[in-house]
């Protein structure tokens, strides 16, 4: 897991200058004139997950609002991770004409295919949130630091734990990288701890309801768990319910992963340990720049291809400060 992270350009939460970032590892397709000729069609498709998630909304909303902002008018759809879907958009993109697309990916291998049938029609593709399995296709990934977010909510949860007691897991979608890069970092540190034993592990998709669902029925086989580790908010906040509807919420620590508002809450009033914030905010405004830069220069103006920016634990000593995945400073 951390050997594959090696190839990313990390970078820290408050880095957003883009244009002065030094030289571009675009790849030769990257030449201005096509670049030129895209642009002047000035509109950027948006191709996100899922929109009724707090995360991706945010993800949609920042992007438009960007691209607005530097002029360019807008298309939105969602794949719901079904990479077909994905691919209808894809075409319909191509068909017309749009001068790129922003992309959050439906599967890691999965979306590969649609990225090169883009690229292939002279369409400059960035990547959003997720990434694909191959390099040298997209002109930018950029992702947040899925592994250094997870291990620092895994080293909260620990000590909230106190180092021992019974638990589940809560994993994320299987097409997604960042549910195994999460999963394998949260193991890191806790299985370090001989007295932390995991008893069941759920696959909920980054769903709160089918999150609710697993957790009923992992709580039926194991009632006297203590400890609750979930991939994201949503699959967390699905946990929490369903511990309030079995009162055991109060002898049970939750970890969740975002840093969406319904998360904060929980933080702040003590249902949930802590959560790692994903700046998407930060992340969506890079794709759209680096799309705009791209179209003007035939560059990114970004340092590499991949670019993973750095998470921020939540805990209540910050958790009144975050609203809308931005902390107040």
């Amino acid at each position: 897991m951390f050997k594959k992270h090696l190839a990313w350009a990390v970078l820290p939460v408050a880095a957003v200058a883009l244009a002065a970032c030094g030289s571009s590892s675009d790849s030769k397709s990257d030449s201005g004139s096509g670049s030129a000729k895209n642009a002047a069609n000035k509109t950027m498709a948006i191709i996100t997950v899922d929109p009724s998630n707090p995360y991706w909304k945010a993800e949609v909303d920042t992007a438009q609002a960007e691209a607005k902002k530097l002029g360019y008018k807008t298309t939105v759809n969602a794949h719901n991770n079904d990479q077909t879907k994905q691919s209808n958009f894809i075409d319909a993109a191509i068909s017309a004409k749009v001068s790129a697309i922003i992309l959050d990916p439906a599967g890691a291998k999965e979306s590969i295919g649609a990225v090169q049938k883009a690229t292939s029609a002279g369409i400059p593709v960035f990547l959003v949130n997720a990434e694909i399995d191959q390099q040298g296709i997209a002109k930018s990934q950029i992702v947040s630091n899925n592994s250094q977010g997870a291990t620092l909510g895994a080293q909260e949860w620990v000590k909230a734990m106190g180092g021992k007691g019974d638990y589940v897991e809560l994993f994320g979608q299987p097409t997604d990288n960042n549910a195994k890069v999460r999963s394998d970092a949260y193991h890191g540190v806790i299985d370090q701890y001989p007295d932390l034993h995991l008893l069941q592990k759920e696959t909920a998709n980054w769903d709160r309801q089918q999150g609710k669902q697993k957790m009923e029925i992992m709580l039926q086989a194991h009632p006297n768990i203590t400890g609750v580790i979930a991939g994201n908010d949503e699959m967390a906040l699905g946990a929490i319910q369903a511990l309030k509807d079995a009162n055991k919420l109060s002898q049970v620590k939750v970890l969740g992963f975002d840093g969406n508002n319904d998360a904060a809450a929980a933080v702040a009033n003590g249902e949930m340990v802590a959560t790692a914030l994903q700046p998407i905010v930060q992340g969506s405004t890079m794709a759209v720049d680096q799309a705009d830069q791209y179209l003007k220069t035939g560059k990114t103006g970004a340092n590499a291809e991949k670019q993973a920016i750095n998470c921020v634990l939540i805990t209540k000593d910050n958790a009144a400060k975050l609203h809308d995945f931005v902390v107040a400073q």
